[in-house]
């Protein structure tokens, strides 16, 4: 028996309208017939009211029956940029190194961060430098660890199947570890303070010198109770890693406390200093959700609930759709939609579930081409960040969360979702997915791959210190402007990193400069994770995975004894 497709219920008050062809195939549909005057006129009006009938009946068509039309990348393509990508986070790593880093023109680099008198975290080596220069940002570095987690949690066996689970893993452990370091994970119950930042901006761009040659004081930023969106941000770092080493239990629950003390903070942080929670509104969601799927406890789930029909009146409309470091909306909206979608826990979560599937359905929705939501670039790429620079790492963000919806919706049997008039199928998101990434992979106007060391044509003056200046070549901060300034090739290939990419009207300039070549921790994790969602096979979402924390929502009951028989 054919299954019908589950339409979801959206609100489309908030969402634009759609394109003038999608509104002339709906009209078409529900036009009015003509009056009967002549029977010329009447024969002209049957003519076109077939014709008509035909166009809408093919848009219909179109519509409902759109099958993986778009020409997908050559089998094996995404596995491969998905080995590749890998590799840019073994560039990234501060500290002392591992032998088995792999990357011949790295080495230990910063091991003194934090030794200066007087220091309440005088051991802050390891963790990742952001991007071209050496700054060590805890909340960039927490989204892209959650991201990597996240992919590791929905795609686990395909990372195993090509040989990067333990890569990926230990990826996300070195991250993890750091994090460790820069508050009290100790702490029984409260901490005072926690870092923030390695590295100031002024010193950190103004000095083009490779890490391993630091010799400077590397300033250490220390919030107090002002940042409680980067405490419920690294809460949800550790949260979502505690699930992923599930199986070494000591360090899962290590994990989970850490996690739970600094969303403590985040929330005692608000309420002392007395502001309200919007600012940090969508790290409070996000953390929270992340904590229940380690933990099972309620109470996060209730907190969850609590924000969201709390919801300030601008917080989806404002950025809706634009999934990033700094905007956790639309991820938050996905976890949550996936709790329903596979255990459907009813009342009294059922309401807020609803809200949020509702609201990512729209999400979806906003991504096609027949929405005005978002413009596209006349070569696909779309347009997440109003047309600002270093729009890839938004467009792979976006991918990931539309590859993954669409396996969220098959693997609980929903054969696709409604757009208005429109019914669409699951794998219109996946064409979507393959058209961002495929784009960052060379098929777009430059045909250039914006993967350095993926493809025939790829980047080669990376705005990045350590593979701008030849290894064991020491400068000072001003005399690695040289390199800087350099029209040479770097001599050293950061392999993997996806660099910024192209402007507003799909050009892109190979120079070393951040607007064009400037690679980032946080744009390579999203691109990992679309590249998992989309590589290998399908239907290879692990559905449980995620819940190994929750407790049964519908405990068994224990069968009546045995009837007494003598």
């Amino acid at each position: 028996m054919r299954r019908e497709v589950e339409l979801q219920e959206v609100d489309w008050t908030a969402f634009p309208k759609p394109s003038e062809e999608m509104q002339s195939s709906w009209l078409l549909q529900h036009s009015p017939k003509p009056k009967k005057k002549t029977v010329r006129k009447r024969t002209c009006a049957w003519t076109l009211a077939f014709i008509g009938v035909v166009i809408a009946f093919s848009m219909t068509v179109r519509a409902l029956t759109h099958r993986h039309h778009y020409q997908q990348q050559a089998p094996g393509a995404y596995n491969m940029a998905l080995h590749t990508g890998l590799k840019f986070f073994n560039s990234q790593r501060s500290g002392r190194l591992p032998d088995q880093n792999n990357i011949t023109w790295r080495g230990d680099s910063c091991i003194q961060d934090g030794k200066y008198p007087g220091s309440s975290h005088p051991n802050l080596s390891g963790g990742y430098y952001d991007g071209g220069d050496a700054i060590k940002s805890n909340f960039k570095m927490s989204f892209a660890m959650t991201m990597l987690s996240w992919s590791v949690i929905e795609y686990h066996a395909k990372y195993q199947q090509l040989g990067e689970l333990s890569h990926v893993e230990g990826i996300i452990k070195w991250g993890t570890d750091y994090f460790l370091k820069t508050f009290d994970s100790s702490a029984a119950d409260s901490i005072h303070d926690m870092v923030s930042q390695v590295g100031s901006e002024g010193t950190e761009r103004y000095c083009w010198m490779r890490p391993e040659d630091i010799d400077y004081e590397r300033k250490v930023h220390i919030c107090i109770s002002e940042c409680p969106n980067l405490a419920a941000e690294m809460a949800a770092a550790l949260a979502s890693a505690s699930i992923v080493f599930s199986e070494n239990d000591a360090y899962s629950q290590k994990l989970i406390q850490g996690a739970k003390i600094l969303y403590r903070f985040a929330e005692s942080s608000i309420k002392g200093s007395g502001r309200s929670a919007r600012s940090s509104w969508d790290e409070l969601l996000w953390g929270g959700v992340w904590l229940y799927y380690a933990t099972g406890d309620a109470t996060y789930l209730d907190r969850v609930t609590t924000l969201a029909l709390a919801d300030p009146s601008d917080s989806f409309s404002r950025d809706s759709g634009v999934f990033s470091w700094n905007t956790k909306l639309a991820g938050a909206q996905l976890l949550l939609t996936r709790m329903r979608l596979f255990l459907s826990p009813g009342y009294p979560a059922e309401e807020v579930l609803r809200k949020f599937h509702n609201q990512i359905s729209i999400v979806m929705c906003s991504y096609l081409p027949s929405f005005n939501k978002f413009n596209r670039t006349k070569g696909g790429l779309i347009q997440l960040n109003n047309g600002d620079p270093q729009p890839l790492q938004y467009a792979a963000n976006a991918a990931f969360l539309a590859a993954l919806y669409g396996d969220y919706l098959e693997a609980s049997d929903t054969r696709g979702w409604s757009c208005g008039p429109n019914v669409y199928f699951t794998n219109v998101l996946r064409d979507f997915s393959r058209s961002q990434v495929d784009y960052i992979l060379g098929k777009n106007p430059e045909n250039i791959s914006y993967v350095v060391g993926y493809g025939e044509r790829y980047p080669k003056h990376v705005h990045h210190r350590g593979a701008s200046i030849p290894k064991n070549r020491k400068e000072s901060c001003k005399g690695g402007w040289k390199w800087r300034e350099s029209s040479k090739e770097n001599p050293n290939v950061i392999e993997g990193a996806m660099v910024a990419g192209p402007d507003g009207h799909d050009v892109f300039h190979d120079v070393r400069t951040a607007n064009y070549t400037e690679p980032t921790l946080t744009g390579n994790a999203g691109l990992v994770a679309a590249l998992v969602a989309l590589s290998g096979e399908k239907h290879m979402l692990d559905k449980n995975r995620m819940f190994s924390g929750v407790p049964p929502l519908f405990p068994d009951v224990p069968p009546p004894p045995a009837p007494w028989t003598p």
